[in-house]
C-alpha cells in the first residue's frame, strides 16, 4: 500500500487499480476511505485509478489535529499526491462528497486539472440546493418497489427534520438503482467505514465558500463531465444541470435507471460513457 507525507506530516494512503493508460486520481466521498469505488466498474481496464484514502478514513492516518479535515483544507492533500505521483496534470475524477472537494481543488489549482469528472456529486461547495420536493420527485420514480413504503416514510421524516435512529437506514435502497444481494453488501461495508467524527470536521464552519468557488469555476478552463443517476435523490439531475452549468465546458449524462452509485448499477453503461470522456473522445 503506498504512501506519502501531507504538508502537516500526516500519513496519507492511496491504492492502485489497473496499469493500464494515464492516470485518473479518484478523490471518494463520504468523506470515507476509497474501497467503497472498487475498480468503478471496471474502469481500471481503461485508466489506472489512483483512489485517495481521506485522512482520517480507511489506511490513512488520523491526524493530531481534526480541524485539519476540513474539506477545504484537504484541498492541500490532493495536491500533495498530484506532487508525489509527479504528474503536471490530472484527470481528476470525484464522487458524491468527494465533488466538494475537486471543486475547491478546481477552484484553486486550474492549471493543474486535464479534466474533471463529478459522479453524482454532493454541490454544497457551490452552494446549489437540493429541496425536499426535488428528493420527494425522485423517490416516487420507485412507487413499485416492495420497500417503497417504508423507505418513502422514513424520507418525509428525514425531509421533515424529525428523522428516528433507523430513519437513514430505511432509506438507504433508494441510493441504488437495484436493491439486490450486491447493493446490501455495498451498503453495509460503507456502514462500516463510517467516522463520524471525520465526517463532522469535513463540513465543518468555513469549510465551504460557495460565491469565491462559483467565481472562480466560471474561468475553469479543463472539460468537465457530470454523470447523474436517473433515480438518484441524493443527486437530482436537475440540480446536476444546474451544476454542470457552472463550467464553461461542461457535459451533463444522466445514467439510465441508475442511483447514487452507478457503477453498480451498468458497469457498462458508466464505464463506456467515462473512458470516453476521460480519454479526450467525448463530445
Amino acid at each position: 500500500m503506498p504512501t506519502f507525507s501531507a504538508p502537516d506530516g500526516t500519513t496519507l494512503a492511496f491504492h492502485v487499480s489497473g496499469e493500464t493508460g494515464p492516470p485518473v486520481l479518484c478523490l471518494p466521498g463520504g468523506p470515507a476511505a476509497s474501497a467503497y469505488l472498487g475498480d468503478l466498474g471496471g474502469l481500471s481496464a481503461h485508466r489506472q485509478l489512483i483512489k485517495l484514502d481521506l485522512r482520517g478514513t480507511g489506511d490513512s492516518a488520523t491526524p493530531r489535529a481534526m480541524d485539519t479535515c476540513r474539506c477545504d483544507r484537504m484541498v492541500d492533500d490532493a495536491e500533495a499526491l498530484r506532487a508525489h505521483l509527479g504528474l503536471d496534470r490530472v484527470d481528476l475524477l470525484a464522487h458524491c462528497g468527494g465533488a466538494n472537494l475537486a471543486t475547491q481543488y478546481a477552484a484553486r489549482h486550474p492549471e493543474r486539472i486535464s479534466s474533471l469528472t463529478l459522479i453524482t456529486p454532493s454541490t454544497r461547495a457551490v452552494g446549489l440546493p437540493i429541496t425536499g420536493d426535488d428528493r420527494r420527485e425522485i423517490a416516487l420514480l420507485r412507487r413499485e418497489e416492495p420497500w417503497f413504503p417504508e423507505a418513502y416514510a422514513a424520507l418525509e421524516e428525514i425531509v421533515a427534520g424529525k428523522p428516528t435512529a433507523d430513519s437513514w437506514q430505511a432509506i438507504a435502497p433508494f441510493s441504488y438503482g437495484r436493491w439486490d444481494d450486491v447493493a446490501r453488501a455495498h451498503q453495509a461495508a460503507s456502514d462500516a467505514e463510517d467516522n463520524g467524527e471525520v465526517m463532522a470536521a469535513y463540513a465543518a464552519e468555513g469549510a465551504f465558500t460557495p460565491d469565491a468557488t462559483r467565481k472562480a469555476l466560471a474561468d475553469f478552463a479543463a472539460p468537465v463531465l457530470v454523470l447523474a443517476g436517473e433515480v438518484d435523490m441524493a443527486a437530482p439531475p436537475r440540480v446536476m444541470a444546474e451544476c454542470a452549468a457552472l463550467f464553461p465546458d461542461a457535459e451533463m449524462v444522466v445514467q439510465p435507471g441508475a442511483g447514487h452509485f452507478p457503477w453498480l448499477d451498468d458497469a457498462e453503461w458508466f464505464v463506456t460513457t467515462v473512458a470516453k470522456f476521460c480519454n479526450g473522445l467525448s463530445g
